[in-house]
């Protein structure tokens, strides 16, 4: 499968993370070994399910990213308040030589993901692991919201093709083509980005605007016209004037090309009163002999409106989905955070956990090196347990929501399961056999498949079960008293 690679320079950082990088290497800490986690508190789109996706890019970034020349040179011209340096050259002289020298485990893309469970830890040098975060978070954040937005969308359609159309809508070039391999690990089936054809092997769609007919005297001669030039990739988009008049323009063009040797793909609705119109549209197509003619629908659709057309028997075949897909529009981040939950010095067989205390609950981080254990029994998932990986759960084990302790469940000893997290880099190289985007798509399908229905409703979906291990849980709330009583 051919690959792109964003610009790998480390320089794609908040300049925190090199202020702080200077720091730790100041005053001689930069080397102790640190534990990073990176997760999310809540489903977008207030789902009850997220799709992990972004890791293949993140790798392909990491393996070249580097401190180059250039961006050593506009380091040091960055001035600090006082007009001196802000960073001092022996400091940008470690910078040249970096090479990445830590751990990385993730949960592999594709996979179904909830709150609160890593789905990327990073274990190594402070100063590095710290260099790492905004890295991670550009690159997961995204990629994670909109392949779930995609598979929100896909279930929606039912099993029809849905063909992602944002790209002149997305977040720029890099977001443009990212979200278009996010969109189709979440389940759609093409693009219409060529630069994503061709860098990931993404099937590839379109074929007129509203300019095409608007170019022409009438539009019954731009169709004819279109025909000619590009017989085998005829969907006519006839709403340009009025939409029934286009359908029956489409139809005899489309006798025409039946007799020259090809058959027309379909129509295109992009505005109007889509459910109304598609339920006309078939009727025509069907009684003119074109019973194989698909109607592709577009006009910022989205979950919502697709599952209402779907309500009212819209005849629709095909889903065209832009806007509201590549820029997450009803929830444009995903919120996902990267938390420091261990330090040691150097050499030392003992962690220190660290723990982040908030006035608000669900900010008080979770203290710990963690994995993530995915029960089941005879296929059906029971719920997913986060614990200390020093301490893995013996068979059967309880789990504690880590927002509401009330929230509790046993799992029985006789559960299957599958850890999440796999090594992706040790000690800087890079030891994962990255599988293919199909496979990751696959994934992706196979993942949801398994899911109870209720945690893919639209509205109040069910809560799948996810809970600290009950020692983690203990841990967490000993060291949060501690805190609170000034670390005695």
């Amino acid at each position: 499968m051919p690959t792109t690679r964003p610009v790998p320079s480390l320089l794609l950082t908040d300049l925190y993370q090199l202020t702080m990088a200077q720091a730790y290497w100041k005053s001689g800490r930069g080397e102790k070994e640190a534990v990073f986690q990176m997760f999310f508190r809540r489903h977008p789109f207030d789902g009850g399910f997220t799709i992990a996706c972004g890791l293949h890019s993140l790798i392909e970034m990491l393996v070249e990213a580097t401190f180059d020349d250039s961006d050593l040179a506009y380091l040091a011209s960055l001035p600090g308040r006082d007009g001196q340096p802000l960073f001092e050259p022996d400091f940008l002289a470690t910078l040249r030589d970096f090479r990445l020298a830590c751990d990385i485990d993730a949960i592999p893309e594709g996979t179904i993901v909830f709150p609160f469970e890593p789905l990327v830890r990073v274990t190594g040098p402070l100063v590095q692991a710290q260099l790492l975060e905004t890295i991670i978070l550009n690159i997961i954040n995204f990629q994670t919201l909109i392949a779930t937005k995609a598979a929100r969308i896909c279930l929606a359609a039912q099993g029809e093709p849905v063909i992602e159309f944002g790209l002149r809508r997305a977040q720029g070039p890099d977001g443009g083509l990212s979200a278009s391999r996010a969109a189709y690990v979440g389940g759609c089936a093409a693009t219409s980005n060529v630069l994503a054809g061709k860098v990931y092997g993404i099937p590839v769609r379109g074929t007129h605007a509203h300019s095409w007919v608007m170019s022409f005297g009438d539009e019954l001669e731009a169709f004819r016209t279109y025909a000619a030039a590009m017989p085998n990739n005829c969907v006519f988009l006839v709403d340009t004037y009025d939409t029934l008049d286009g359908v029956r323009h489409a139809i005899e063009v489309g006798r025409w090309l039946r007799e020259q040797g090809h058959e027309m793909i379909g129509i295109r609705l992009d505005s109007g009163d889509l459910a109304y119109l598609s339920i006309e549209a078939r009727k025509m197509l069907d009684a003119a002999g074109f019973p194989d003619a698909g109607i592709v629908a577009s006009n910022d659709l989205d979950e919502t409106i697709i599952n209402s057309l779907k309500q009212q028997g819209a005849c629709i075949n095909v889903w065209g989905v832009g806007t509201k897909l590549v820029t997450g529009y009803d929830q444009p981040t995903l919120g996902g955070v990267y938390k420091l939950t261990a330090l040691r010095d150097r050499g030392d067989d003992s962690w220190r956990y660290c723990i982040k205390l908030s006035e608000q609950s669900i900010k008080i981080s979770t203290p710990g090196i963690h994995q993530v254990r995915r029960y089941s029994v005879d296929g059906e998932l029971l719920g997913d347990a986060i614990y200390d990986l020093p301490s893995p759960p013996a068979s059967g084990c309880v789990i504690i929501d880590p927002l509401d302790p009330t929230r509790r469940k046993r799992i029985p000893a006789e559960a299957t399961y599958e850890d999440l997290l796999v090594p992706v880099f040790r000690r800087g190289e890079c030891v994962y056999g990255m599988p293919s985007l199909e496979a990751v798509r696959q994934r992706a399908q196979s993942g949801l498949a398994r899911l109870a229905p209720g945690l893919k409703r639209f509205v109040n979906p069910h809560i799948y079960p996810v809970g600290l291990e009950q020692s983690l849980y203990d841990l967490k709330m000993r060291l949060i008293l501690q805190a609170r009583n000034g670390g005695h």
